[in-house]
């Protein structure tokens, strides 16, 4: 299946993490130009070192979420030709609901819900004065079947949800859409020390039999922001191997 694409440059937020770099050369290889966000030197230099023998193909911005100053500092960098967004921003603390920190717990909704909600915003404007655009947001099977001590994160994940889906519905006929992808345990990142350490138990609840690779992630969300996906609005996928259809 050969994909076609309406646009050419697509923001990628959370841009370090190993699924964002893995999208990244996917898009590079089908012509499309995305543009990468970091919020340290480190996760600059990263960047560069997993892009290397891309270079001139794709573009880094700082973004720190949360910090509404580097928001404001984003699009007048980036331009106002953007036709894709994929978010892979989250904020890392798991903790038991009754013994969480209270400032710790403000800071997170604050930076991961309040933060993305102007931040979405802004691209839609950004987008609607090309009446198109396509956003991603990829979420987690957490959002539906926590495990303890992801109550924050599961919440935050179904919120940011909504945001898009909202989004999806209100400027769907104006030529902006949406989808969200939930991917199950993936053999990237966070996920992968996870399965490291309890990889048997866990391969043994998945109806497949084994976690989701990166480069699966990475394919699935080209497909959807690709032209045949287009009808693909306001809605959820869910991408675990059956996991969160069991029992």
């Amino acid at each position: 299946m050969n994909l076609t694409f309406s646009g050419k440059r697509a923001l990628i937020i959370g841009g370090t993490c190993e699924l964002a770099l893995t999208l990244a050369q996917h898009m590079i290889a089908s012509a499309l130009f995305p543009i990468l966000t970091h919020r340290s030197e480190a996760g600059l230099k990263a960047i560069h070192r997993e892009l290397l023998p891309f270079t001139g193909k794709y573009e880094t911005a700082y973004l720190e979420f949360g910090t509404r100053e580097s928001l404001q500092t984003l699009f007048p960098r980036i331009g106002e030709d953007l036709d894709y967004l994929v978010d892979f921003a989250q904020g890392n603390y798991e903790n038991l609901i009754a013994s969480a920190d209270e400032e710790t717990l403000y800071r997170y909704f604050t930076e991961n819900v309040s933060f993305r909600a102007e931040l979405l915003k802004t691209a839609a404007r950004v987008m609607l004065k090309k009446r198109r655009g396509r956003l991603v947001f990829i979420s987690s099977a957490a959002a539906e079947s926590p495990n303890p001590g992801q109550g924050f994160y599961a919440a935050s994940k179904l919120a940011s949800e909504a945001l898009y889906r909202s989004m999806g519905l209100e400027l769907g006929g104006r030529g902006i859409t949406t989808v969200i992808l939930r991917p199950g345990y993936v053999t990237a990142g966070r996920g992968k020390a996870f399965l490291n350490a309890r990889g048997e138990d866990i391969l043994e609840k998945i109806p497949v039999k084994r976690a989701i690779t990166g480069e699966e992630i990475a394919e699935t969300v080209l497909f959807l922001l690709a032209d045949s996906a287009s009808a693909i609005n306001a809605t959820v996928i869910t991408m675990d191997g059956g996991l969160t259809s069991r029992k």
